[in-house]
């Protein structure tokens, strides 16, 4: 009776899986059919499925990646993330070194380092990063969805078009973004709100780094090389490697060596080959997590190659003048553009949705740089990045039915409280480095850019703040609870 309630409750769940797959083909095959242009957004929902799935599989998440090894000291899933950030690293400079790149890198200074800490604070009382809470939606995780609806969507919006904070920007600030506005040709009434004013005061005046556009690299380094040598493997493999090696020093290397001393039966000491088979043995302790690291790496490479083509294929840099070609022009900033990353990206496109729910509710939402000037407000239905975070949620979804690892999971008591303030937190701590824990670290670490490993220190250093509050809080509820047994 058993086996055939398991075997229904299987075959359930794989119809429902592809009920949904299904219905991802039909829009794909109805925007085809409306304009080939669309093709472009079609490209963006695959690889977000394709993200899902793997992110799901995979158990990838950057903040149970903190709380696993702050909390219970497993490295897991952050040695699956440093796997994928090396091969991802890799694919940046081959296609770099062949034109066929998307990235862009973003202005470096402390403001990513402190936008980093908020993050990482948020994503563990959130119980899920930007990219983690997109997937856990898709397993029926009710917190997770009030994590990224109320803080990554609409707080998010609110964060980039208010004047709150108006009390915390210095003067220099306020008169440096008139100047840099002006030689934008922003107009007065697209900058207006507090972040604006960090936007154009501050953050325009940063430098831009990565590495193999530096002068030292280029000049010593022509051709492919400064792509492979600065990169990836000065920004990302090396710092890479040396994390793996903390990690494992830290939290693999004594129970290892035990085990190692036990199978030599305790003769002889331990040497260089040994520490080698430690490391090894950390990093394939989990095959499931280790090659889903491999395999993101490289469709996240696939991804960027993609889009880079159909740039091409289209003659267009940005989606917004596809949307002008057919007409939606409306949907586009006074530049014509869209948010369009051209790579794996989240919160951005979050942002629009928050925004463009509040603009229907009356709140004007063009009338700031984020919205008005940079990444236009498209009907969600024509918005590409959006889309990739809605394939995230459905790849989810179809790979946790086929798991049998869907449940749906209504948030109470403190679990709503805790995904509010996370999300609310990581939409905040979003904003000011132009990116999260995939835009603002995974994406950069691996294209060179420096500031990348600024926001994942920052990051780290949140999710170790949030891990030892959650554990203070943990011990405090169960010292009333026996005080009042």
């Amino acid at each position: 009776m058993e086996t055939t309630t398991v075997d229904t409750s299987e075959k359930k769940n794989q119809i429902w899986a592809f009920i949904v797959t299904g219905i991802m083909i039909l829009i794909s095959l109805i925007y085809y059919k409306v304009n080939v242009y669309y093709m472009y957004l079609v490209a963006y929902i695959w690889f977000g499925f394709a993200y899902g799935m793997m992110l799901q599989y995979g158990r990838f998440c950057f903040a149970s990646a903190s709380r696993d090894l702050f909390a219970a000291g497993v490295p897991r899933m952050a040695v699956g993330i440093l796997v994928a950030l090396t091969f991802f690293s890799l694919i940046q400079a081959t296609l770099a070194s062949t034109n066929m790149s998307t990235f862009h890198p973003a202005p470096f200074g402390i403001h990513t380092l402190i936008a980093g800490l908020i993050f990482g604070v948020g994503m563990v009382l959130a119980g899920g990063c930007a990219s983690g809470s997109l997937y856990k939606i898709g397993e029926g995780n009710g917190t997770s969805f009030l994590a990224a609806f109320f803080g990554l969507c609409i707080g998010q919006a609110i964060f980039v078009d208010v004047k709150w904070f108006n009390f915390l920007i210095p003067q220099k600030w306020v008169d440096a973004a008139v100047v840099n506005a002006a030689a934008r040709n922003i107009p007065v009434d697209k900058m207006t709100s507090s972040f604006d004013t960090y936007l154009a005061g501050y953050v325009w005046n940063q430098p831009v780094l990565q590495l193999s556009k530096t002068k030292a690299i280029s000049e010593a380094l022509p051709g492919a090389a400064k792509y492979f040598i600065g990169d990836s493997l000065l920004n990302a493999l090396i710092p890479a490697a040396v994390l793996l090696i903390v990690i494992y020093a830290f939290y693999s290397r004594k129970g290892f060596m035990k085990k190692r001393a036990k199978a030599k039966g305790g003769a002889g000491t331990m040497g260089f080959s040994d520490e080698l088979a430690g490391i090894w043995n950390m990093i394939t302790a989990s095959k499931r997590t280790t090659i889903m690291g491999v395999i993101i790496g490289i469709v996240a490479g696939l991804h960027i190659f993609v889009m880079k083509g159909m740039q091409i294929k289209f003659g267009v840099a940005n989606f917004g003048e596809l949307l002008t070609r057919m007409g939606h022009a409306a949907d586009t900033s006074i530049k014509g553009t869209v948010f369009d990353p051209g790579y794996w990206y989240i919160t951005s496109q979050e942002g629009q949705l928050g925004g463009w729910i509040l603009d229907k509710l009356g709140w004007d939402m063009h009338d700031n740089i984020f919205f008005g000037v940079n990444n236009g407000l498209p009907e969600p239905w024509r918005n590409p990045a959006l889309w990739m975070s809605f394939g995230i949620i459905f790849g989810a979804f179809v790979m946790a039915r086929l798991s049998n690892e869907f449940k749906f999971k209504l948030p109470k008591g403190e679990l709503i409280v805790w995904g509010l303030l996370g999300g609310l937190l990581m939409g905040v701590g979003s904003r000011p480095a132009l990116g999260c824990n995939i835009g603002a670290f995974f994406i950069r670490v691996a294209g060179g850019d420096p500031s990348g490993w600024l926001y994942g220190t920052g990051m780290v250093g949140g999710a170790f703040l949030g891990v030892k509050f959650f554990n203070w809080w943990s011990e405090r509820k169960m010292a009333k609870e026996m005080e009042a047994f």
